[in-house]
């Protein structure tokens, strides 16, 4: 049976207080959304819903961001859950596989609670998932008869032996899609918020002969966030897990508390990993690499056995062959660096390729930028640059080509040539000593 993932990110997330839409605060680099988007993506859905309201426009971008092909509808009104997925409708209009309705700001639902639930869906007809809580407080409670769910309960409407029930709501529910915008159209909003509660269907269901049942998953997988302390908590757990499973497939961590992993994080194993080290979005570390600590990496690719850092920043678009080395306080971006070449020191590479074996000098620049365009630095292979080179692109210097220290590089150097850019040094005598005397007399004066 085919699959569509019905997202709900309409709310504003008062509690945030915050001009961003609540899904869109970021948990390892990515928004909340994304995360559900990317759990509910396991499941390879024909069709993703997003339905949006406040900041729509965001909402919109940042999705489309992650998948192109996620359509959009708006609750201009915020009137409830169930009013927010009969939002859907008509995005699902040609549609009959099964719909699952997934929230913005839970992002921990795991792609393997959600097959569990698309399984149940194969032998009834409503499948909510539900949790044991550990302090079930305000939750809804799932009341269960003869193993089959038989209704869900908001808190304010609990009997006393309802609230000693631990088995709670997380709000996901997974349904036939036909069915699903069938039940909606039967609930009302005759409570006192006057909202229509998509919790209503499974009581609406039952009375229509039709099976419901609970799927469990941990508590952890349920968390939604509302206030920025949720967000740092959340932010924590997501790094607790991440930081476990990259050791578990082999990855040395050596504080592991002090690094930070991004949803998209790729290390292979017999990797090291030093103190305080940040990985950004988009980042692929190939095994037996060393990142060393106070580096910063984002966009990039860092082949079999590179040396990164100590304080180095790799930007987008950065791709580092094998057993390449980067030194302290460089930054690379936008640009190709050929395997065994070594950027050790003080160094800025952008929008540039570099070749195999090439040796950049401390402080050398790749001055790619003239105000309104980036312009393209090539470094043959086995070319040695001089500390202090300044490569004034578009430039290109060939293999075993050699730059001078200090030397300002405005044109191609062909390949074996020795490129010295820089003013003929003069001494003059005894100029030093008249200067500063000079200077010391009009100080004295009081000038």
């Amino acid at each position: 049976m085919s699959t569509a993932l019905i997202i709900l990110a309409a709310g504003k997330g008062t509690r945030m207080n915050s001009d961003q839409p609540k899904v869109l605060h970021e948990i390892g680099f990515a928004p909340m959304l994304v995360h559900a988007m990317k759990a509910g993506g396991a499941l390879g859905p024909a069709h993703t819903v997003v339905v949006a309201g406040h900041g729509a426009d965001a909402v919109e971008k940042a999705a489309k961001a992650y998948d192109p092909d996620v359509q959009i509808t708006l609750q201009s009104e915020q009137l409830g859950t169930g009013h927010a997925v009969a939002q859907a409708r008509d995005a699902l209009s040609d549609f009959a596989g099964d719909a699952i309705v997934l929230y913005g700001d839970t992002p921990f639902i795991s792609a393997e609670t959600l097959a569990a639930m698309s399984a149940a869906r194969l032998t009834h007809d409503i499948v909510v998932l539900g949790f044991d809580a550990t302090d079930p407080g305000r939750y809804g409670r799932l009341i269960l008869q003869d193993d089959q769910l038989d209704r869900i309960v908001e808190f304010k409407d609990t009997t006393d032996q309802e609230r000693a029930v631990t088995l709670c709501n997380s709000g996901v529910i997974a349904a036939n899609s036909n069915v699903l915008f069938d039940l909606i159209d039967a609930v009302e909003n005759d409570n006192a918020a006057g909202e229509y509660y998509l919790t209503d269907i499974v009581g609406i269901a039952r009375d229509r002969g039709l099976s419901a049942t609970v799927v469990r998953c941990p508590e952890a997988e349920t968390l939604g966030i509302n206030s920025r302390a949720e967000l740092a908590r959340a932010e924590a757990l997501f790094q607790a897990k991440a930081r476990a499973q990259a050791t578990e497939d082999g990855v040395t961590l050596v504080a592991p508390d002090t690094v930070f992993f991004a949803h998209d994080t790729v290390i292979g194993r017999d990797t090291i990993v030093e103190p305080n080290v940040v990985f950004g979005p988009g980042v692929t570390v190939e095994s037996g690499t060393t990142i060393r600590a106070f580096s910063h990496l984002e966009g990039c690719h860092v082949s079999r056995g590179g040396v990164i850092g100590p304080y180095a920043r790799l930007r987008p678009g950065a791709e580092l062959s094998e057993g390449v080395k980067v030194g302290n306080f460089v930054e690379i971006k936008n640009a190709t660096v050929q395997e065994g070449a070594k950027v050790n020191h003080l160094s800025y590479i952008g929008d540039a390729d570099v070749g195999a074996r090439a040796n950049i000098g401390a402080g050398t620049i790749t001055c790619n930028y003239d105000g309104v365009f980036k312009h393209k630095t090539t470094i043959g292979p086995d070319a040695f640059i001089g500390s202090n080179t300044m490569l004034v692109a578009p430039v290109t210097l060939g293999a075993e080509a050699m730059t001078a220290s200090g030397s300002v590089i405005t044109r191609d150097v062909p390949a074996g040539d020795l490129a010295i850019g820089r003013a003929r040094q003069e001494n003059k005598s005894g100029l030093a000593v008249k200067l500063f005397d000079k200077l010391r007399a009009l100080k004295a004066k009081g000038k």
